[in-house]
């Protein structure tokens, strides 16, 4: 198969990063960039060789040759960029989390499914090397069936500084890092029956909460406690991004500690071992365990483009992230526990329904 060119939607934080992913792959190639300001497309194309950049997307989309487009835009206009890609039929892939809303999600998996266009979204969370590592652990079964577990990304990292837009979103944590560590626990545990969570806004200088905690049974028999956390306070183990995880088993426990050591105990003792992440030079040695974790999503991704194995992040696995997301916001809303069976159920009934169009607001 000849190289696969593809468009890059987005010059902004997280553009640069994917971009230097999508280099470690020569049989990918990115031939042009859209960004609103030009100029922002003009410094990241001048910093990786990409030899066209628009102003305007559609017409980027009618002069360019294209295999797939990468959307790496914020969340608001993922919907409009989608719909535009798919009317030229090119298959996509979208940044996450997908959309602003549960609605406007179903609506960009029903596009593009009525349409017949592959589309993917980059979750690349669960492919963090330390993730794999401990998701392995879990699958050949040392610790015994995992009966309660406990996933953590808190930290008083000040998140705002390199992403001041997200002080505006009016939900914030569970939509930005809640649909990452959601995501890692389906994958490590598969899908929810029942939901709670409560939430807390600590900055006051920002529209959406900055706390979760939610808690879930999942896969019929693991009790799963997700904490989130951008409080900027003060913490004894505080290594952002590194994600903590402890799961007990009826044969013992696993632990993903700060600095990625894995500890697992039975009834043999406690083996430990170090599953640093992979290192690469455009990334950001502050966010490495993060970035790199871009390289296996989007390999995985193109495998996928060019129909060599199924991808992982599908629309359709990331829309059940999705309604968690959205569930849990209800339950913090409503102050119950959410029936899951019953949410996914109004969620396939909806990925049914004819389409229309739904405005992200």
């Amino acid at each position: 198969m000849a190289d696969l060119r593809f468009a890059m939607f987005g010059a902004h934080f997280w553009a640069r990063f994917q971009l230097g992913a999508w280099y470690e792959f020569p049989e990918a190639k990115c031939v042009a960039l859209y960004n609103r300001t030009v100029s922002k497309a003009e410094k990241l194309a001048a910093e990786f060789g990409v030899p066209a950049v628009y102003g305007d997307a559609e017409e980027l989309l009618a002069k360019e040759k294209l295999d797939f487009v990468d959307i790496c835009t914020d969340v608001f206009s993922h919907q409009r960029f989608t719909e535009m890609v798919v009317r030229h039929k090119l298959p996509v892939i979208c940044q996450k989390p997908m959309g602003p809303s549960l609605e406007v999600a179903q609506q960009m998996v029903r596009t593009c499914r009525e349409a017949g266009v592959p589309f993917y979204i980059h979750e690349n969370w669960r492919w963090q090397h330390p993730i794999r590592a401990f998701k392995k652990i879990l699958d050949e079964g040392t610790i015994g069936t995992p009966f309660r577990a406990r996933l953590t990304m808190v930290s008083g990292f000040p998140v705002f500084i390199n992403e001041p837009a997200l002080k505006d979103w009016e939900e914030f944590i569970l939509w930005d890092m809640g649909t990452h560590i959601l995501d890692v626990a389906r994958f490590l545990f598969g899908e929810a029956d029942r939901l709670y969570c409560q939430v807390h806004q600590i900055h006051r200088d920002i529209k959406g909460e900055d706390i979760a905690t939610v808690m879930m049974h999942m896969g019929g028999k693991t009790t799963v406690t997700c904490e989130l956390g951008y409080a900027e306070n003060y913490l004894e183990h505080d290594r952002f991004p590194e994600t903590f995880m402890f799961v007990e088993g009826d044969k013992g426990s696993a632990e993903l500690g700060p600095d990625f050591w894995i500890r697992v105990t039975t009834k043999e003792g406690t083996c430990s071992r170090r599953c640093p992440p992979p290192s690469f030079k455009w990334a950001d040695p502050d966010y490495m365990v993060v970035h790199s974790s871009i390289v296996p999503c989007i390999g995985n991704l193109l495998g996928a483009l060019k129909g060599d194995a199924p991808a992982e992040n599908t629309g359709d696995d990331n829309l059940k992230t999705i309604v968690l997301t959205s569930a849990a916001y209800e339950s913090a809303r409503t102050g119950t526990t959410i029936d899951l069976k019953a949410a996914e159920e109004a969620a396939a009934r909806a990925r049914m329904l004819p389409s229309r169009r739904v405005d992200a607001t």
